[in-house]
């Protein structure tokens, strides 16, 4: 090839030269960013081999591409699943995850009512138009939830690890119980909690889904999502929807979230702790009617849930204050107070960052449903950073005296 090369034309080599070298005799300390949506073989035999399955390798990254397959592999570990996949955006691998657990028109999802607002929306408007009703419940009340399963017999129950934005820590296994018990799938968003802090695969869960976007990639600079199941089959599944539907992840998005997962331990360990603290020291202020964090429930049942679902110590890295004046106004002016911690509309970046789900996250919910969900105008989320947890703490402080 080398001497037919050089006997080529200026303007064929332009666009040959360099290309399809041979792979290096050492392997890459770290994944490599294959920037390529087609592969090629030395026979067509050989491609097409490789697109019946009937030898490993990779043909187009729609189907799959070793940047993203890497992530997936190294999120499967940390889940301790069967298979993964990964997308373009948390609400991707949600919406595949759905697709792939056979919902049908006639189909029943029983969700928790207490679900990020966007997940609440794609269950309403999108399953909706295609005939599968949804219906919500506190799947904090376990004894009523089990006879509203046993009413419905639902095909999936959709929960969060700990609830967006309340932080209601999600009692995995007896739901995982629950569904198994009617043949329902349990898919769990793991967002808040990571699979650091939690592996709901081992307490009974088929489908768990990350937005990738927040903890895994960690620093506020890509966007995607991932999910992992329990059974060889349903990746299958999942995969087949990720071809077909197409919300495949980018090579170098994957390359960035792989760089993130490698601190996630450390990112989430510190977050975590300066989450405690800031709770802790925020409970009772008098500006404030309530601060909500796993690890502050009074009840022992609660408590209970909290140590059976999460990795001891830890509770978290979200903090959710009520103000006392429950206002939009009020939420504002405390926003614009502070000085360190950054208005941002998502979560689990290194730098601490608040929201007002009324206006934010839960934006699209209606006045009155937020309200019956404990969400008011008053309510603000705060994704605790990784900064000196004093600065964290005095700004926050005053932001709430200004």
């Amino acid at each position: 090839m080398g001497e037919a090369k050089r006997q080529m034309r200026a303007r064929t080599l332009v666009v040959h030269a360099g290309e399809r070298r041979p792979a290096p005799t050492g392997v890459p300390a770290a994944t490599p960013v294959y920037a390529t949506t087609t592969f090629t073989y030395d026979t067509a035999r050989e491609m097409d081999e490789v697109f019946a399955d009937e030898r490993r390798g990779y043909v187009y990254t729609r189907y799959g591409n070793p940047t993203v397959a890497a992530l997936e592999e190294a999120i499967r570990l940390l889940e301790d699943g069967a298979g993964a996949c990964a997308f373009s955006s948390g609400m991707a691998a949600l919406h595949a995850s759905l697709l792939a657990c056979g919902l049908a028109p006639g189909a029943t999802v029983l969700a928790s009512r207490d679900l990020y607002g966007a997940t609440s929306a794609l269950l309403r408007s999108l399953f909706g138009q295609l005939g599968v009703e949804t219906v919500f419940a506190d799947f904090s009340e376990t004894d009523a939830l089990a006879r509203t399963v046993r009413r419905l017999r639902p095909r999936v129950l959709v929960a969060e690890t700990i609830s967006n934005p309340l932080l209601k820590v999600s009692d995995l296994e007896a739901c995982a119980q629950l569904a198994h018990e009617v043949g329902a799938r349990l898919l769990v968003d793991n967002t808040f909690a990571t699979p650091y802090l939690c592996q709901p695969l081992a307490q009974g869960a088929d489908v768990v889904v990350h937005s990738a976007t927040k903890y895994l990639g960690g620093h506020g600079d890509v966007t995607g999502g991932v999910a992992v199941t329990k059974t060889e089959a349903d990746c299958q599944a999942l995969s087949g929807v990720s071809r077909l539907a197409g919300g495949i992840l980018g090579v170098w998005e994957a390359h960035e979230i792989l760089r993130g997962l490698k601190t996630l331990a450390v990112r989430v360990e510190r977050q975590c702790a300066n989450a405690q603290a800031l709770a802790e020291r925020l409970k009772g202020h008098a500006r404030l009617s309530r601060v909500f964090y796993p690890t502050l429930a009074q009840d022992a049942r609660t408590q209970a849930v909290v140590r059976r679902t999460l990795r001891e110590p830890f509770g978290g890295a979200l903090v959710t204050l009520e103000l006392r004046e429950a206002t939009r106004e009020a939420a504002f002016r405390f926003m614009d107070g502070l000085r360190l911690c950054v208005r941002s509309t998502s979560l689990g970046d290194v730098f601490t960052g608040v929201l007002h789900p009324a206006t934010a996250s839960h934006r699209e919910v209606a006045p009155e449903a937020r309200r019956e969900l404990g969400i008011t105008d008053g309510v603000l989320r705060i994704s605790v950073g990784l900064e000196d947890v004093s600065d964290i703490i005095a700004d926050v402080e005053q932001a709430l005296a200004a």
